[in-house]
């Protein structure tokens, strides 16, 4: 076992440790303790609807080295899923990117309270305003925010630094129409993640109005593949591979370095970074992505919160309809949003 998972494994012990003298001789620290006792195990149910998801997933698969074949395959998949409910929906030109703007289901529309910028996964090559626009609606309703989905250039037509250009067009989108910076979030779920890293970050290095707070799910936060999940979750993920990584990284960066910060975040300077939240699953091969960069956000000083999900794969997030897990992780998300929003809604 090496270092890094020694201590990660040692502070595993210490925690259930912790917990358990707590629950044994505190009660008034049981509801806290027993729900990170929770978090801890998978549910049969919630391992029986994510072993029917990677069915689903492999029945649709694409092997193919086309990106755009692969693009046209994930669209397949979520156009048989359904749109979500009680939201409104106005298409929006968010300084010259297309986007929705997506809010929950009311007479009035505040524009410029609270808003959610929303950057959709995909490979950078994937992904589209039909294919994230449950999560979408789901997070706005959850929030009681406004969520601007991107629908940011892909790859391979458009290189590096086209999707996160876009990102902060977006961004900036917002601040003209009137929400505060510390009225914005930024999330987004695998390289969408990414891209809210890297956006943040860009903004940091600027001097620019930074965003209240940051959410990535499952990024990739290091495009050079050194984690080691990377080789022992292989089996486990369907949805991301080091084979996968590859075919992103070879289109989106070519023969530059993987590990310059501008691309992947776990290089970065995180000094000065907004309180940021990271979710992966447990089975994800790129569950070391997220936990090296908690460990570096944290180091840098940084507010960070990490939540490994137990028996989750890549992307479960985008599946709320299919996934009690995916509900209840969309859920944290909008409480760390409203936790962070200088305006929070009403109770």
């Amino acid at each position: 076992m090496n270092e890094f998972w020694s201590l990660r494994f040692m502070r595993f012990l210490v925690t259930m440790l912790i917990a358990a003298l707590a629950m044994a001789f505190s009660p008034a620290l049981l509801a806290s303790d027993a729900q990170a006792l929770d978090a801890a195990a998978q549910t049969k149910t919630s391992n029986e609807q994510i072993e029917k998801l990677i069915g689903v997933l492999r029945q649709n698969d694409s092997a193919t080295q086309n990106l755009r074949k692969r693009r046209a395959a994930f669209e397949r998949l979520m156009a048989s899923t359904p749109d979500p409910t009680r939201v409104q929906i106005r298409h929006v030109n968010a300084n010259g990117v297309e986007a929705d703007l997506i809010w929950p289901a009311r007479l009035h529309h505040p524009i410029g309270r609270r808003a959610i910028l929303y950057l959709h996964g995909g490979g950078l090559y994937s992904g589209s305003l039909r294919t994230h626009r449950n999560i979408a609606g789901s997070l706005a309703k959850a929030a009681s925010a406004d969520v601007l989905l991107v629908d940011y250039r892909l790859l391979p037509e458009h290189e590096f630094p086209a999707q996160i250009d876009d990102a902060l067009a977006a961004y900036r989108w917002l601040l003209n129409s009137g929400y505060r910076p510390e009225n914005i979030v930024i999330a987004g779920e695998s390289v969408g993640g990414t891209l809210a890293i890297e956006a943040t970050l860009n903004q940091l290095r600027i001097d620019g109005p930074l965003p209240a707070a940051v959410v990535a799910m499952s990024p990739v936060t290091d495009f050079a593949a050194t984690g080691a999940s990377m080789t022992t979750n292989a089996e486990n993920d369907p949805f991301m591979g080091k084979a996968e990584l590859e075919v992103i990284r070879n289109a989106y960066i070519g023969d530059k370095s993987p590990v310059d910060p501008e691309r992947s975040p776990l290089y970065a300077n995180m000094t000065g970074f907004p309180p940021l939240l990271l979710q992966v699953g447990s089975r994800e091969t790129l569950l070391d992505d997220t936990l090296r960069l908690e460990d570096k956000a944290r180091q840098a000083g940084v507010d960070v919160t990490a939540q490994v999900w137990p028996g989750m794969i890549h992307q479960w997030q985008i599946f709320p309809f299919w996934l009690d897990d995916a509900r209840k992780s969309n859920g944290k998300v909008a409480e760390f949003a409203i936790s962070h929003f200088a305006d929070r809604p009403e109770e």
